[in-house]
């Protein structure tokens, strides 16, 4: 008879991720939702590691320092040149957070990555500077745990260290030649091979056994990110993916996956009630409209249909193409009943909001004023959305029935124009768009409906494979668009009629589609995701 496999509970777990106090990114929502769940099981004993990147400086909103905190341990740490400040990351359940000056350790980056080239064949002879301060990052946070592991722990404890992406894996090797017992877990949430490829508009769903990793990587120039990632796979105790499609991206460039793990959400960060959530609702549309009326310099119809798209400035990865293209087939010749509002939610390199639209927000602007940016872009000439969306004429002309707008800006609440959270704004919406050729997981869409908004996704993302495997009702909360390497058209004529059939839905079945996607949303909680780190942790080596 089989021995049944017992999971690992560590004693501690350490979780490295450059989005720790640092939202650049979906990760951070993975990592920080997750957290809340782990809370009432571990406290103290989960502790997360991120960089300082506010340089010590006051005022990160995400960081509360607690001088107070390992306070014996932090002066042995400075003793050993570790700089680092303790404290709590400032999200639900507040869990513990270590953030490290990884700067100092700059200057040694080179000794650094020989260090690496020599122990572990890392090649980092082409890596540019985001890189050698990743690879300097993940050197820093090994010493942290190394440090926090010889100072804090009595050497019986079961000790895990998680490393998410290629950016922190430096720290994987540190730990194998210090030869502490810390098991390692190595997360991987894109690979790199597979964004480039995707990227360029090479096609990888086919014929992925075609493509040879090394070779790719120099014709990209992406030698040294795709050397330090594979070595953190391989040298990995427990290798993980968050999906079915990534694992198969694994296999090929890296090594087979030891087990999925994909990501969750935690309900406790979407409106607990009915009333809270109409009062977002109320208030994000209200913004919305102000919003568009001023960028457009047209009044906003009442039965105006609101739809976006968020996430990384990745034109083809994401879909954004897509969802421009499917924008211009509606405005040319679209069966729409009503008005469509859209807005391009992509973080993008701005210097500041635009002065005229906070004048005109703010009552004092031109009113004959239009803007189809609501940003000062830079380098504003060779940016691919609005020259694309000028290519086809999308430029919200009086009597437009599609008006598209632009936010580059990450929307944290101080952005200047909206002054709203993107959560808060995304309850405003009615519908959201992510029809993406290159989406690991896909948190942007899991959010969304998460925030009851009815979505559109793809088979490409692996949480639209998700819910067509593990979601067997019917879902018109949600669609999941069949996607492949070669029918880029019919995406865009999918996504164009729904656009069409939600404009069309009857005021009366609209909270119904809201409550389905809230629904379908449910699957991916973190109480039944959390079962896969559980198999990934029992495949560590025991004490």
């Amino acid at each position: 008879m089989a021995k049944k496999k017992e999971f690992l509970s560590p004693d501690y777990l350490f979780e490295v991720s450059w989005e720790v106090c640092n939202k650049v990114g979906g990760i951070y929502t993975v990592v920080a939702t997750k957290a809340l769940h782990l809370q009432e099981e571990m406290g103290r004993r989960h502790v997360f590691i991120g960089p300082d990147v506010w340089m010590h400086r006051a005022g990160n909103p995400d960081f509360l320092e607690d001088p107070m905190l390992y306070r014996s341990w932090k002066a042995q740490a400075l003793s050993e040149g570790l700089r680092l400040r303790v404290g709590r990351w400032n999200i639900p359940g507040k869990p513990v957070a270590i953030l490290v000056d990884y700067k100092y350790f700059l200057p040694h980056a080179d000794e650094i990555l020989g260090q690496l080239w020599e122990l572990y064949g890392v090649d980092s002879i082409s890596g540019n500077w985001d890189y050698k301060e990743s690879a300097v990052f993940g050197i820093a946070a090994g010493r942290v745990i190394e440090s926090f592991y010889n100072y804090n722990l009595k050497g019986g404890e079961k000790v895990v260290a998680q490393f998410h992406e290629w950016q922190t894996g430096a720290g994987i090797l540190h730990l194998k030649s210090a030869k502490i017992p810390v098991a390692t877990a190595f997360t991987t949430h894109a690979t790199m091979m597979g964004r480039c490829l995707s990227g360029n508009n090479f096609p990888i769903y086919d014929n992925i056994a075609q493509y040879d990793g090394e070779e790719m990587a120099r014709r990209f120039n992406v030698m040294a990110i795709y050397s330090l990632e594979k070595k953190s796979a391989q040298y990995a105790d427990v290798f993980t993916t968050v999906s079915e499609i990534t694992a198969r991206e694994c296999a090929q460039f890296l090594r087979p996956v030891d087990v999925v793990t994909p990501n969750g959400f935690e309900n406790s960060f979407t409106p607990a009630s009915d009333q809270e959530y109409k009062e977002l609702h109320d208030k994000a549309r209200r913004r919305l409209v102000q919003v568009a009326t001023a960028m457009s310099a047209e009044e906003v119809p009442q039965d105006a249909l609101f739809v976006c798209i968020g996430g990384r400035y990745e034109y083809h990865n994401k879909g954004i193409d897509v969802f421009i293209d499917a924008l211009d087939r509606l405005n040319r010749g679209g069966k729409l009943g009503r008005s469509v509002q859209a807005f391009i939610m992509i973080p993008s390199g701005h210097h500041g909001p635009d002065r005229e639209l906070e004048a005109k927000l703010g009552g004092n602007g031109n009113p004959e004023y239009r803007s189809q940016t609501s940003h000062y872009l830079m380098n504003a000439e060779y940016d691919t959305i609005t020259r694309r969306l000028g290519e086809l004429g999308l430029t919200n002309s009086i009597g437009d029935k599609v008006k598209v707008y632009f936010i580059p800006s990450y929307l944290n609440g101080d952005d200047g124009i909206f002054n709203l959270p993107y959560y808060t704004l995304l309850c405003g919406m009615d519908l959201a768009l992510f029809p993406s050729y290159y989406e690991p997981w896909g948190y942007t869409p899991l959010e969304a409906l998460a925030f009851r908004i009815p979505t559109l996704t793809t088979t490409l993302a692996g949480f639209g494979k998700w819910v067509k495997d593990h979601y067997k009702k019917a879902h018109p909360g949600i669609t999941v668009l069949e996607r492949d390497d070669h029918n880029y058209d019919e995406v865009v004529a999918g996504v164009a009629a729904r656009v069409e059939e939600m404009a069309a839905v009857e005021k009366k079945d609209r909270n119904k589609i809201r409550e389905n996607a809230r629904e379908v949303a449910q699957i991916a909680l973190w109480d039944n995701q959390i079962v896969y780190y559980q198999e990934a942790g029992g495949l560590f080596p025991g004490p």
